[in-house]
Protein backbone atom coordinates (compact mmCIF):
# COMPACT_ATOMS: atom_id res chain seq x y z
CA UNK A 1 0.00 0.00 0.00
CA UNK A 2 1.25 3.48 -0.85
CA UNK A 3 1.04 6.43 1.51
CA UNK A 4 1.00 9.94 0.07
CA UNK A 5 1.81 13.25 1.73
CA UNK A 6 1.02 16.69 0.28
CA UNK A 7 2.96 19.81 1.27
CA UNK A 8 1.69 23.22 0.17
CA UNK A 9 4.35 25.69 -1.01
CA UNK A 10 3.65 29.34 -1.80
CA UNK A 11 5.66 31.53 -4.16
CA UNK A 12 6.99 34.72 -2.54
CA UNK A 13 6.99 37.97 -4.54
CA UNK A 14 10.51 39.26 -5.19
CA UNK A 15 9.42 42.40 -7.00
CA UNK A 16 6.46 43.53 -9.11
CA UNK A 17 7.22 41.05 -11.90
CA UNK A 18 8.93 38.03 -10.36
CA UNK A 19 8.14 35.47 -7.68
CA UNK A 20 10.37 32.78 -6.22
CA UNK A 21 10.23 29.74 -4.02
CA UNK A 22 13.20 28.51 -2.02
CA UNK A 23 11.99 26.11 0.67
CA UNK A 24 11.17 23.30 -1.80
CA UNK A 25 14.67 21.82 -1.59
CA UNK A 26 14.57 21.67 2.21
CA UNK A 27 11.12 20.06 2.12
CA UNK A 28 12.18 17.45 -0.46
CA UNK A 29 15.32 16.58 1.55
CA UNK A 30 13.31 16.31 4.78
CA UNK A 31 10.79 13.92 3.25
CA UNK A 32 13.54 11.88 1.55
CA UNK A 33 15.16 11.38 4.98
CA UNK A 34 11.81 9.98 6.17
CA UNK A 35 11.75 7.40 3.36
CA UNK A 36 9.47 9.28 0.95
CA UNK A 37 10.02 9.67 -2.77
CA UNK A 38 9.21 12.93 -4.53
CA UNK A 39 6.34 12.20 -6.97
CA UNK A 40 5.65 15.62 -8.48
CA UNK A 41 3.71 18.82 -7.99
CA UNK A 42 0.19 20.08 -8.59
CA UNK A 43 -0.57 23.81 -8.94
CA UNK A 44 -3.22 24.74 -6.37
CA UNK A 45 -3.48 28.48 -7.09
CA UNK A 46 -2.88 30.21 -10.42
CA UNK A 47 -3.02 33.97 -11.03
CA UNK A 48 -5.26 35.56 -13.67
CA UNK A 49 -2.30 35.75 -16.06
CA UNK A 50 -1.42 32.06 -15.64
CA UNK A 51 1.42 32.22 -13.10
CA UNK A 52 1.56 29.54 -10.41
CA UNK A 53 1.18 31.10 -6.96
CA UNK A 54 0.85 27.97 -4.81
CA UNK A 55 1.55 24.29 -5.38
CA UNK A 56 1.39 20.99 -3.56
CA UNK A 57 4.56 18.89 -3.52
CA UNK A 58 3.58 15.21 -3.56
CA UNK A 59 5.56 12.52 -1.78
CA UNK A 60 4.92 8.79 -1.60
CA UNK A 61 6.29 5.75 0.16
CA UNK A 62 5.40 2.09 0.45
CA UNK A 63 3.94 1.01 3.76
CA UNK A 64 3.90 -2.55 5.02
CA UNK A 65 0.56 -3.89 6.14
Amino acid sequence: MKKYEYVNVEYKMKDMVMASVSEHREIIDRYANQGYTYIGMIPTEISANGCIRKMDLIFGKDESL
